[in-house]
């Protein structure tokens, strides 16, 4: 791995066009040195609030406090049992307070959390807030929605969007409600470089398709990404709340480097170094060459005190290794009662960036423009006018990626002078048929 780079990210949360309160949260604690990545590495956590606002600000504000906290409190154990303790500890600190507390009655939150260290990426999650890779255009949900609906088709062997809004918005799994939780850790997910990370809460999900967000999410910055999906929700609605925190991996020359091609015989070794452990490889190698020695010094045949010394080199390094390998600690205890670390994708979407996503966005464009006049929402519309000039150029050329950013620069344009002056409650509602799945 080349040396460590700052990581890029944005973290934004918004209360929505419906909520009076947010009870959202999110926090960001990049390692702020190469030694702090190798150790704890970055770490990112969202929450979701339930059980009215009051209760549900206390309960994510405090997961996404505590969560980080504690992570980095055990990570000497290893990111594995660290990252669960973490989640545990947290569901029996909000527990408590809704216990000692009536009015905090019904305290409990979803909460999501991404490590990055140099090994891949760890997830810890509970609830149905979720984390997703975008990588080469698909957006892989890494989570499994703890939520009524998810659990029905998993027990039927189906897709829970076969299921429709049957039970949608119902948590069977959260921090706070019981004195215990099973968390869900999984990792380390290998990393690619210009793999994209997105944790949000439902408050997007449920009105932003993936398919929409992988593309905006893989050719603009974090900043403008998380920026552009917020209001994308609050246009349709926005029903909840709305978080999101997006993570780009470095591409060539950044944190995470792409492996060196290795030559056909260095991969047969490590291959054969994978089933048999080289100590017991330099013990039968010297093994070898002592018998050999013995049957050219019987036969008289020149050579055989050098084969004798090979076959000494090779099984003292055996002996040697073995030492080493009874001596040396796990690099990552593991607690008796810790579950297999299996690696799963609960779902893929395809998310190709072309330019039929520029085109679905000037159509939201058009419809926009007839919302913001029809209200006397005063924009720059020649400042408009300039990206729209530099968005029809770049359709005219073959690159798609450079032609979605621009649209999609357009929109964001709009829509956060639509936000700005939009009063609570005012909701835009367009009819989505361009919309995925509409």
């Amino acid at each position: 791995m080349s040396a460590f780079q700052p990581v890029r990210y944005a973290a934004l949360t918004d209360v929505g066009v419906k909520r009076s309160h947010n009870q959202d949260a999110c926090s960001a604690q990049p390692a702020s040195d190469a030694t702090g990545f190798g150790v704890h590495g970055h770490v990112f956590v969202v929450a979701d609030g339930m059980g009215g606002h009051a209760v549900g600000e206390k309960a994510s504000a405090k997961a996404v406090r505590d969560i980080p906290f504690l992570y980095l409190k055990h990570v000497h154990d290893g990111v594995f049992p660290a990252l669960r303790r973490a989640f545990q500890e947290t569901n029996t600190g909000i527990y408590t307070v809704g216990q000692e507390n009536p009015e905090f009655r019904g305290l409990g939150t979803t909460s999501t959390a991404l490590i990055l260290r140099p090994e891949g990426a760890w997830i810890g999650h509970v609830g149905d807030s979720r984390a997703y890779r975008i990588r080469e255009g698909v957006a892989e949900q890494l989570t499994f929605d703890h939520s009524w609906v998810w659990e029905i088709a998993r027990r039927q062997g189906v897709d829970p969007d076969e299921l429709g809004d049957f039970k949608k918005n119902v948590i069977i799994r959260s921090l706070g409600p019981d004195p215990e939780v099973e968390v869900d850790v999984e990792g380390p997910h290998p990393l690619q470089p210009d793999d994209a990370f997105l944790l949000c809460s439902d408050g997007l999900t449920g009105v932003v398709s993936p398919e929409e967000i992988g593309p905006v999410v893989s050719v603009l910055p974090p900043d403008e990404a998380a920026r552009l999906l917020v209001n994308l929700a609050n246009l349709r609605g926005g029903p909840d709340n709305i978080t999101v925190l997006i993570v780009h991996v470095a591409g060539e020359g950044g944190t995470f480097q792409k492996k060196a091609k290795k030559s056909p015989l260095a991969r047969a070794f490590n291959s054969w170094n994978r089933r048999v452990p080289w100590p017991f490889t330099a013990l039968g190698t010297g093994c070898i060459f002592a018998a050999l020695s013995l049957a050219m010094q019987f036969n008289e045949v020149p050579g055989a005190a050098i084969s004798f010394g090979v076959a000494a080199v090779a099984i003292l390094a055996g002996l040697g290794g073995m030492v080493m390998h009874m001596r040396k600690e796990p690099a990552e205890p593991v607690l008796p009662n810790d579950a297999p670390r299996e690696l799963h994708v609960y779902k893929k979407h395809p998310c190709p960036v072309k330019r039929d996503i520029a085109e679905r966005f000037a159509e939201v464009e058009r419809i926009l423009i007839d919302a913001m006049k029809g209200q006397n929402v005063q924009a720059d519309w020649p400042g408009y006018e300039k990206l729209v000039a530099e968005a029809e150029s770049r359709m005219k050329k073959s690159d798609d990626a450079e032609a979605v950013a621009a649209r999609c620069r357009c929109l964001l344009f709009l829509a956060d002078a639509f936000h700005k002056a939009r009063q609570k409650e005012e909701s835009f509602r367009p009819s989505w048929t361009t919309r995925p799945n509409a």
